[in-house]
């Protein structure tokens, strides 16, 4: 089944379209040559909004946890990904170590671990999985839905290296965004490369940097394609460290927020665009339980951030444009998600939310996926079809924009790799 394309008839996204279809060349050269210079993150997964009049990235994941979700006839690219990963880094490899986040309880994340074992252990690597949990000390059975079952082990460090018994990996991905701290064991492993880099963790990252080397890139490629890079753009703007307790730093997040939302409204009015421009507020650190708080003019902040708790209140956060959706499945409100390993696009889905409004975000309770369901030899783009018309065309699009957060975080990566020089 292949979503309906609500945008399939009219507006702006049809002109996008057709100018990256008809620059694909340009493009595809513009990417290759990217990569003989920067290192891509090993794998990533990118939250795209397609507004009908612009088409941005609105989060950049460096631990994807629903390869669950993407189709079956995804799963060689997703293979031939992994070997090509795997082969740059260490052709040698043998064992992988996948090491999850805390959500095993979850049966869905459950299932993206036996996905993304499947895709190492047909690109050649043993795979096992080993627990975080400082207080786990036998192995754990865990149950999926169809019944069978995957086994957790408790992690065992030596002085340089770390494993599993009777099993010493060369390469140990990391499916855990780190939120709650680098723990210890996972420091100085210099024998073992470690996948993503512990500076990919959310005690590293900042949205607004990420967001910020996006921007730089965005007008690169919006002036070799002769657009306007608001159009594949979200305007941004990192507020440092605020308590939201006190009256001065809620201030401060209101001049932020107004700043924002007069740039967008300028834009809403250059292109005649007649939506009412809001603006998102969130953690800049990745950390849940504050926000993400939707708000339509500055006077609204006080009210938007009383629904949190006061120990939510403190702490780096980001205030970004906000972009529609004009996607629907069955109705309901949804949202492009392309997965990507190495350089490359493997697959993606479509996050479906009935219980939410088109400017809303759609991560949360109620939330259900749709594959991105290609017909077979329909994953490569088809030009000269009409804008609009084809969905593989459309899809492209979405991989266009994906693999420019891609890059982005590559550059966020090399900025914050503590043993590189400074990115300038």
């Amino acid at each position: 089944m292949v979503p309906h394309l609500v945008t399939a008839l009219t507006g702006p996204i049809n002109e996008l379209e057709q100018r990256i279809l008809e620059s694909m060349p340009v493009i595809e050269r513009w990417f290759r040559l990217e990569w003989m210079e920067h290192t891509p993150p090993f794998y990533s997964a990118v939250d795209v909004r397609n507004a009908g009049f612009k088409l941005t990235p609105v989060s950049t994941s460096l631990f994807p946890g629903g390869w669950n979700h993407l189709s079956p006839e995804m799963l060689p690219l997703a293979v031939q990904a992994a070997m090509a990963a795997i082969e740059k880094i260490c052709p040698e490899a043998k064992n992988l170590l996948l090491v999850p986040s805390d959500q095993t309880h979850n049966s869905s994340y459950v299932s993206n671990l036996a996905r993304l074992s499947q895709i190492f252990n047909l690109a050649g690597l043993n795979v096992r999985l080993g627990s975080l949990k400082p207080d786990m000390k036998e192995p754990e059975q865990l149950t999926l839905p169809g019944g069978e079952t995957l086994t957790l082990e408790p992690l065992q460090r030596g002085k340089r290296r770390l494993g599993l018994k009777h099993f010493d990996p060369c390469t140990i991905l990391l499916n855990n965004d780190l939120t709650a701290g680098v723990p210890g064991i996972l420091e100085d492993l210099h024998e073992q490369y470690l996948l993503p880099p512990l500076q990919a963790g959310w005690p590293t990252r900042r949205h607004s940097t990420h967001f910020r080397l996006y921007e730089e890139l965005a007008k690169r490629f919006a002036k070799m394609l002769g657009m306007d890079h608001w159009l594949i753009h979200p305007a941004s703007v990192g507020c440092g460290e605020l308590d939201l307790t006190t009256n001065d730093d809620v201030a401060a997040l209101q001049t932020h927020v107004d700043t924002v939302l007069t740039k967008t409204r300028r834009k809403y009015k250059e292109y005649g665009i007649n939506e009412k421009a809001f603006a998102v507020i969130r953690r800049d650190d990745g950390l849940a339980g504050s926000g993400p708080w939707v708000v339509r003019d500055a006077k609204d902040v006080p009210a938007a951030i009383a629904t949190a708790s006061a120990g939510a209140l403190k702490g780096p956060f980001l205030v970004q444009e906000g972009v529609l959706t004009n996607e629907r499945v069955d109705e309901a409100v949804a949202e492009p998600v392309v997965y990507m390993m190495d350089r490359y696009v493997v697959g993606g889905f479509y996050r479906v939310h009935p219980d939410r409004a088109d400017h809303q975000g759609l991560v949360g309770p109620g939330a259900s996926f749709v594959p991105l369901a290609f017909e077979q030899g329909g994953q490569l783009p088809q030009p000269g079809v009409r804008p609009g018309a084809s969905s593989p065309n459309r899809f492209y699009m979405y991989g266009v924009i994906a693999r420019l957060g891609m890059l982005a975080a590559s550059y966020e990566l090399e900025a914050t790799d503590p043993d590189a020089e400074t990115y300038d």
